[in-house]
């Protein structure tokens, strides 16, 4: 973050030019969401141009753009695995954001839409996603993915409060829930897991 803002200022003075750059941010709405970055590092810059759209939406304009503008090295981009490349990559191993996080972006994706969107709690989201998922997997595995997004929104809530601004064209953004500290006051939810599990 240092380094982005200091080459930001520096440039248009090597250049002998008024002024500063701005410095754009990398995280997406699905990150945000589950709380997969880091603090102060792709959620600090000026503006965010991706930060109001999810990673699925994000792949589908990317194709549209690489059919439309006929620029087939987006198709490439749209294929490779999302990595924070925080480890190094090598022939037999290469870190991927969804290994990390415990769970796809197409999960994240429809978790987002049904925490805003729909408005739904663990609850909810479970009793929606039983039946949405049913052919795949059981009520427990249902109920275990549930309970682990949840998990991880609480204790990275705390992270919402630093995101750059963005653009937001979809009610999925996360954007004006930013300051709903309730997760801060709350982080445990015993009892909305315990009615899951009786559930499932």
């Amino acid at each position: 973050m240092v380094l982005s803002y200091m080459l930001a200022q520096l440039l248009p003075w090597s250049k002998s030019r008024p002024g500063a750059l701005l410095v754009l941010g990398s995280s997406n709405v699905d990150e945000a969401l589950r709380g997969y970055y880091t603090k102060y590092d792709c959620s600090a810059a000026d503006i965010n141009p991706i930060g109001g759209i999810s990673k699925t939406d994000l792949k589908n304009f990317l194709l549209a753009a690489a059919d439309h503008f006929r620029i087939p090295v987006l198709e490439e981009i749209v294929g490779a695995p999302p990595t924070a490349e925080l480890e190094p990559i090598s022939s037999e191993y290469t870190q991927t954001d969804e290994d990390d996080m415990g769970m796809t972006y197409a999960e994240l994706g429809v978790y987002g839409t049904l925490r805003k969107i729909s408005r739904l709690g663990p609850v909810g989201m479970f009793q929606r996603l039983v039946v949405q998922w049913g052919d795949n997997y059981t009520p427990s595995q249902v109920a275990e993915k549930v309970k682990h997004f949840f998990r991880s929104y609480n204790i990275n809530r705390h992270k919402m409060t630093t995101l750059t601004p963005s653009y937001h064209a979809e009610d999925y953004s996360p954007d004006d829930n930013r300051f709903d500290h309730r997760p801060f006051l709350y982080p445990r939810m015993d009892w909305q897991f315990a009615k899951i599990d009786e559930i499932a």
